[in-house]
Formats: C-alpha cells, structure tokens, sequence
C-alpha cells in the first residue's frame, strides 16, 4: 500500500520531478485529491511511491519525465502567473511555445507587475530557488508616489511591521525622479504576498508601476514585454549553483 511504504521517494518529491509545480505546489495536487496511485487517490502528504514500478496520475493524466526547460519570461502587466486561473486570464504559460509540456512559473508576479518571470518543468530546481533557507535575491524596480526620504528608506531596511510580522528589504536606493513620482531599485531575498507595495504603502508611498529586473544570476535585460528566451545553459549552471550555496543569491 502506498501509504505504508517505507522506501521510495515521497510521492510531491515524484511530481515536482515530473514537472507537476514546486514542492509545495504539488503537496497542493496531493491534498486536493488530484493524485492518483495505483487508480487510488492519495489525499494525504507523506506517501512514499515507486515511480518506476507504480501508476501515477493527476487530473488522470500518467507521468512523463520528459526533458527539462527553462525559460525567462517577461511579464506584462495584466497576465496571471498561477497554471489554473478561473478567470481565463491570459497566463505566464500561455507565452511560453512549448505547449505540449507541461509548465510552471517559479515564484509569482501579482496581476498588476511586470518583469522578469521564469518558467520550467523542474520542480527540484523551482522549490530550491523558493525555500526561505536559500533567500535568491531579486531585484525591482519600482515607481512610487513622491519623494521617499532616507529615513524613509532606513525604515524599509529596519523592517515595517505587516500582518505576517516585520518585513523588510535587503536594500533600496533612489533611482531617479520624475515629476510627483520617483524610481526606487529594491533588493528582496525573503517574499510574501504583495510585499513591496504592502511595505511601501506602510510607509507612505503607493506604487505606481512595479518591474522585477533579475532573478539571482538572471536578467531581464532588453528583452521586450511578453517576449520569451530560453536560458542559456551558462544562466541554468549558474541557477544550480544557487542550489548548492544558499549564500550566493547575489
């Protein structure tokens, strides 16, 4: 029986590594009654299952441990980046060609940002890249109303109190200013929904347009909105090397 299993690998290990999502995204799968051994559901974490020797499904669609890809995405404002949306927004996967494997995005841009997302069938590697113990850094930049004071700036480093307990940034300077508005460069390694425009609005200035730049070792660069690279494989050497040294996000 599945759940009395003492070897093989723990059954959302299995479906991150066949591209399912992120680890935690699979546990998802698994206790939403999507899964599926041996034509049995598996509703509850901690199943251990042998992959080679048993029948594993989601949604009734068997596994496949195809080749791995790896995209960056540059998001434009208005497109979703969750795989099942009911709203049938248009998706982060939609711009991706590769429509015949299954995708997801690592990590997550709220509706209204724009920059720099990855896309990826890896799941090892996209619950790596999002574990607090690892702490990639990414970079933004973001527009706010007005003219923030270094004080103001002191503060987002200190740590602003939201509803999960203190937040704060790894670091932010001024950019540029334009008019009634200024462009802040902000540096995150931890995430929570919404941060920056939840930090800044504690502080006292909304965000008017918010863009992530780089992901650890990955740039957005020139790369126009809604357009799509594949990695090269020097930027995915380096992203497994995050793996390896949870220090070297920067």
């Amino acid at each position: 029986m599945v759940g009395e299993r003492l070897s093989g690998e723990r059954l959302q290990k299995v479906l991150a590594a066949a591209g399912l999502g992120s680890r935690r995204q699979c546990e998802e799968l698994i206790t939403t009654g999507r899964v599926e051994v041996d034509r049995k559901v598996v509703s509850q974490l901690g199943a251990r299952v042998d992959s080679a020797a048993q029948d594993i499904r989601v949604d009734g669609e068997s596994l496949s441990f195809g080749r791995r890809v790896y995209y960056a995405v540059n998001k434009p404002k208005g497109v979703v980046t969750t795989n099942r949306d009911p709203g049938r927004r248009p998706r982060v996967i939609d711009l991706v060609p590769n429509q015949d494997i299954r995708l997801f995005a690592i990590g997550r841009l709220d509706l209204n940002s724009e920059g720099l997302i990855l896309v990826t069938n890896d799941g090892e590697l996209a619950n790596r890249l999002t574990h607090p113990r690892y702490g990639v850094e990414k970079v933004y930049l973001a527009q706010v109303v007005g003219r923030p004071t270094l004080e103001v700036l002191d503060k987002l480093k200190r740590g602003v109190h939201l509803a999960e307990g203190i937040a704060r940034v790894q670091d932010v300077r001024i950019e540029s200013h334009q008019k009634e508005s200024t462009w802040l460069e902000i540096v995150l390694r931890e995430g929570v929904n919404r941060e920056i425009r939840r930090l800044l609005a504690r502080v006292g200035h909304k965000v008017l347009r918010l863009v992530r730049v780089s992901v650890g070792p990955i740039r957005l660069g020139k790369m126009p909105p809604g357009s799509v690279r594949s990695l090269a494989h020097e930027e995915i050497v380096a992203l497994r090397a995050l793996e390896k040294n949870p220090e070297a996000g920067s």
